[in-house]
């Protein structure tokens, strides 16, 4: 038989520091620590509530007294912060402005108050700033004459960031994606002197079919027409690092991507640009696909995950705002 040469390799075997569990966390590039999680939480305007969401399971619309008890639970596990999004008391609250939006009695600022009260400043409490859920058009500005109008949406957009910073907000987010409106809040927060509640910016925001999960639950569909003349394209990445420039140029404390996991490299992209806290979204869609192809047992939940988080962080993401995040500590994934 024919003796086969084969070349032994040189001094450096990178396989030297992947042989134990305990020498790969050792050298490890990328970590993720509970404090880096938002969660987002779904608020009934009701005291008790708990509603489950068939598109994103495990996840619940909440009322006031449940929402307490998960953030607590979440707090155990280290997790310091919840995005809120709120809802009217039916579709026949609805308006064409969407006033409920900043109504002193609403969902989310019952609910801030409450969490506020509960955990004072051991709980970040990020407030979702956006009309759609409250408009019985279901966009994020004011519509005139079947058209999205930019400026006058900005005046109920204020409102609504202005009712979650007097109910305690520590950070407001607008996720309506109008020109501007980065400019216009600082200043209203500024002027009511609330110069201490930060701005946290979804600067990139997709139009995204990723999306379609969130609409069930936060009740937010369009009832015409889609959000593409508003939100950005998914072919552009240079418009993504435009929108990231102006928001910080506007007075943003921090900046968004989102979604997360099908924009990687606009995560990363809009890292190599600022140096302002970046958050990323891992999406309504994104956790549901998980979800459904763990129950079909197509794929081990937890390892997908695990990449998935993983990812986001070594794209760029400080934040990362995910419905994954009490699984991924309670079952110890990452």
């Amino acid at each position: 038989m024919r003796e086969l040469k084969v070349t032994t390799p040189g001094r450096m075997r990178p396989r030297r520091l992947r042989q134990t569990q305990t020498m790969r966390d050792l050298v490890a590039e990328t970590h993720i620590a509970a404090s880096q999680f938002v969660v987002p939480r779904f608020v009934l305007p009701a005291e008790k509530a708990a509603e489950p969401i068939p598109s994103l399971p495990g996840l619940a619309q909440l009322g006031r007294d449940n929402l307490v008890a998960e953030v607590g639970a979440d707090l155990e596990l280290g997790i310091r912060a919840a995005l809120l999004f709120g809802h009217p008391e039916d579709d026949a609250t609805k308006t064409a402005d969407g006033e409920l939006a900043w109504d002193e009695q609403g969902a989310v600022q019952k609910a801030v108050r409450r969490l506020k009260q509960e955990f004072g400043d051991d709980l970040i409490v990020v407030t979702d700033v956006c009309l759609c859920a409250y408009t019985d058009h279901g966009h994020c500005g004011l519509v005139e004459d079947g058209r999205v109008v930019n400026d006058p949406s900005l005046e109920p957009i204020v409102r609504t960031a202005l009712s979650h910073a007097e109910a305690g907000a520590d950070v407001v987010a607008p996720s309506d994606m109008m020109d501007g409106r980065i400019a216009a809040i600082r200043d209203g927060l500024d002027d009511a002197s609330f110069d201490n509640v930060a701005l946290l910016a979804y600067a990139v925001k997709y139009a995204s079919a990723y999306y379609g999960p969130f609409r069930d639950a936060a009740d937010s569909a369009p009832q015409q027409g889609d959000r593409q003349s508003y939100q950005m394209d998914a072919r552009n990445v240079l418009e993504a690092i435009r929108e990231a420039e102006l928001d910080e140029d506007e007075g943003a404390d921090m900046l968004m991507v989102k979604p997360a996991l099908a924009y990687l490299d606009v995560i990363q992209a809009v890292r190599a640009e600022t140096t302002l806290p970046l958050s990323a979204y891992n999406v309504s869609g994104e956790y549901a696909m998980v979800k459904a192809a763990a129950a079909n047992g197509w794929i081990d939940e937890a390892r997908v995950v695990r990449e998935n988080l993983y990812a986001i962080a070594r794209a760029g993401a400080d934040q990362i705002i995910t419905y994954h995040a009490r699984d991924a500590l309670q079952g110890k994934w990452l």
